[in-house]
């Protein structure tokens, strides 16, 4: 037996003395990084909630703080996955049974349940207000001590789930998205972060609509810490995150709409990263060694967008005339250097056996522009441009090259600038054309050619309207049958591009972000930028 050693009194006296004191913890320092990321705009609408900012530049942030059940992997495959969803079967044509993944913490605490799934899909969330349509994309003011949602947030929800029932509630974790009508898309829809899920709790908390909207509050692996609209948005770290702590202490969202100001700060060190930069500065940026510059092409094309109410406008041959006055190619190699392309039309090839790859863009045909305006008696009547300043990359040039180009066949056309969206889509006399782009949400043509259709952006603003293309595109949403459903987008390509044309492509959009180059981040198919433990040092 081992006896054990006596200690000195003093000594003794002193441990008993530690021993009956407080334990102290010793803190880990934090050694994550905090980014500043400089934009051109942080959110159209000035709000975060994704059924009122369904702007390109809202995509870009929402991915940060919002998740949904399924969403698209832009960083690698364009294919579904799995998120707040563990899995998901078909019980029919028009039902989709989702498990839901368990231990999913919002940023207020609470713990995700299907409740908190029916609530997202509910009419407290979705379903605005019908009392005043005409303020619709407009950017109306919401009204401070308002709970309901506005009027735009029924017809985002319109055209992103124009077919849904209703969420039916089968166990804690195991919900049931029913559609009124079949629809081969349904798993496809919810990867919109239209179907990002948030906190019922969170929602019943905030005092009004709008003060929801300016802090919604999700599952993401960044909870908005705070959002000055037209200054910055600040993320943290979202620690109980169900994969994990994310990479990242903080990451701050700073408004700098002029692109100088955001590559000499990023030069100065100000920032981490700036967006939407112009192919013509990648290579400045790039002589410096700490720097490089990412990005490609995504899953969204520009465009111009036609008012056929315009009566100049309202000839279909004066549009036809205005899509083959455009050299496209020339807009590609002058100001995107040749990065980018002219798509095959309003499609994308991840559209899979969906895909036409025999269609084709307009072609460049002065002479049969000129034909057709001489065709339509057009006489030299003014066509205005109501143009953003750089809300688009290269907006502003582009379009100097487009009024080039239209009037060396004789189109008379006046640019007038706007200061916004609401200035642009506005229902006011003497709308003609503006620019515009089209996202590719999922990989179906439902995806893109729902803007012209009832429910659409387009559509609703007022700016084009065909019956035809409207049958068409009930087709694409409720058959069941591969061949039918692509002879109806064929239908809808003919007719929005050259019989009744809604608007002129111009090419695939490209988006190029500048960074230090040591920081390990890949740039995504989309305007996503995802801060994610995946795409964080992967």
């Amino acid at each position: 037996m081992r006896v054990p050693p006596v200690l000195p009194r003093r000594t003794a006296m002193l441990l008993a003395a530690a021993a009956g004191l407080p334990r102290v913890a010793v803190a880990q320092a934090d050694t994550r990084p905090s980014i500043t990321i400089a934009v051109q705009t942080i959110a159209t609408s000035g709000t975060l909630e994704p059924m009122r900012e369904q702007s390109n530049v809202g995509q870009r942030i929402i991915a940060g703080f919002a998740e949904g059940m399924i969403e698209i992997d832009w960083l690698d495959t364009l294919k579904q996955r799995a998120v707040l969803a563990d899995s998901w079967r078909r019980i029919d044509d028009r039902t989709l049974e989702l498990t839901l993944r368990k231990g999913v913490k919002f940023h207020d605490g609470s713990i995700m349940t299907a409740e908190d799934v029916a609530f997202s899909f509910s009419a407290a969330r979705m379903d605005g207000t019908e009392a005043d349509q005409r303020g619709l994309w407009v950017g109306t003011a919401q009204n401070a001590a308002d709970k309901r949602p506005p009027p735009e947030a029924r017809a985002i929800s319109k055209a992103a789930f124009p077919g849904f029932e209703r969420i039916e509630i089968v166990g804690e974790h195991v919900v049931r998205f029913v559609n009124r009508t079949p629809d081969v898309t349904l798993e496809a829809r919810l990867t919109r972060n239209t179907g990002t899920i948030f906190s019922r709790r969170g929602f019943e908390a905030a005092s009004s609509w709008l003060e929801w909207a300016r802090a919604p509050v999700g599952s993401g692996p960044y909870r908005i810490a705070r959002f000055r609209p037209n200054q910055d948005l600040l993320l943290e770290s979202h620690d109980e995150h169900w994969n994990g702590r994310p990479p990242l202490k903080s990451l701050r969202f700073v408004e700098v709409p002029d692109v100088s100001a955001r590559v000499n700060g990023l030069r100065a060190g100000d920032y981490d990263f700036a967006c939407d930069i112009p192919p013509d500065q990648i290579e400045g940026i790039e002589r410096d060694p700490r720097l490089h510059v990412l990005g490609g092409r995504i899953a969204n094309h520009r465009l111009t967008i036609f008012d056929k109410t315009h009566p100049v406008l309202a000839d279909p041959r004066v549009r036809r005339a205005m899509t083959l006055a455009v050299d496209r190619q020339a807009i590609v190699d002058s100001l995107w250097a040749g990065r980018t392309r002219i798509p095959k039309g309003l499609q994308h090839e991840f559209y899979g056996d969906m895909f036409i790859d025999d269609w084709e863009a307009p072609r460049y045909d002065p002479i049969e522009a000129k034909r057709l305006l001489k065709e339509a008696g057009y006489k030299g009547d003014a066509i205005p441009y109501q143009l953003l300043n750089n809300y688009y990359t290269n907006q502003t040039p582009s379009a100097q090259i487009l009024v080039e180009g239209w009037r060396s066949v004789g189109l008379n056309v006046q640019i007038e600038m706007r200061e916004n969206w609401g200035q642009i889509l506005g229902r006011f006399p003497g709308r003609g054309i503006c620019d515009n782009s089209n996202s590719a949400w999922f990989g179906d043509p439902v995806a893109s050619m729902s803007a012209y259709a009832p429910g659409g952006q387009t559509w609703e603003a007022g700016q084009w309207q065909n019956p035809e293309a409207a049958r068409a595109m009930e087709t694409m949403q409720v058959s069941t049958d591969r061949l039918v459903r692509k002879a109806a987008f064929r239908r809808m390509l003919e007719i929005c591009e050259r019989e009744d044309p809604c608007y002129s492509i111009l090419h695939q959009n490209a988006t190029f972000t500048a960074k230090r180059k040591d920081l390990p981040w890949r740039a995504a198919q989309s305007f996503v930028m995802d801060f994610s433990r995946r795409n964080w040092g992967a």
